[in-house]
């Protein structure tokens, strides 16, 4: 079955640091879905050794990306075994070939991208300042050391991944945008991206909310 009433399938796309992952997680425990990660799915099935598991450790092993359809099985496993329960993608499809396969299998209701401006985003991560020891992560926006550059608790110094730095950013995001353009025009052509735009997480989410709401209502 598909559509609204009786299966919400939807995917949620943003760039690195668009909030994605909290506006996913809110979304999911307000309409009661099914959150279907494709990571936390793989990481499941390599930690749990599975046959799909040890097909993908090959790859991640060695470093490298795990192919186009072997991600496409993993979650097309997943949202067999949860048969007409609601359900959110998350990190999938990511090409336009996996977004073609999904189509064959099942029906996307609806994407929703969340446009937040790339300058934004860069200052937002590049203000992310972690503790090695311990994984602690501070902002220096709204969540600064005490001490500028010392952890808290133990007052060792901070470290700004090289992920976090602002031309780190800037390369993944160009990167993130030559990726999903094929893809967003793919569902555009559909009519089933509805984009929100805002610089924050909480500027969005009341947007993303009601739109959802008045989907389910009608």
């Amino acid at each position: 079955s598909s559509g609204i009433n009786a299966e919400w399938p939807l995917r949620p796309g943003g760039p690195p640091g668009s909030g994605k992952g909290t506006v996913s997680s809110r979304i999911v425990k307000k309409f009661s879905l099914n959150h279907i990660s494709s990571g936390d799915i793989l990481r499941h099935h390599i930690s749990g050794n599975t046959e799909l598991g040890l097909e993908a450790k090959k790859f991640t092993s060695s470093g490298l990306l795990v192919p186009d359809n072997l991600v496409t099985k993993v979650v097309l496993a997943e949202l067999k075994s949860i048969g007409e329960k609601s359900w959110l993608l998350d990190g999938y499809p990511r090409t336009v070939s996996q977004a073609e396969e999904l189509d064959r299998n099942y029906n996307v209701d609806m994407v929703l991208n969340l446009d937040v401006p790339f300058e934004t985003i860069t200052d937002r991560i590049s203000k992310r300042w972690i503790h090695p020891g311990s994984g602690r992560t501070y902002n220096l926006d709204f969540n600064a050391p005490n001490i500028e550059g010392k952890d808290d608790i133990t007052g060792e110094d901070l470290v700004q991944r090289e992920d976090d730095k602002p031309e780190s950013v800037q390369n993944r995001l160009e990167l993130y945008s030559n990726m999903t353009k094929p893809l967003l025009d793919y569902y555009s052509d559909q009519d089933k991206v509805i984009s929100f735009s805002g610089t924050e997480t909480n500027v969005i989410w009341p947007l993303v909310q009601k739109y959802l709401e008045e989907k389910t209502e009608a």
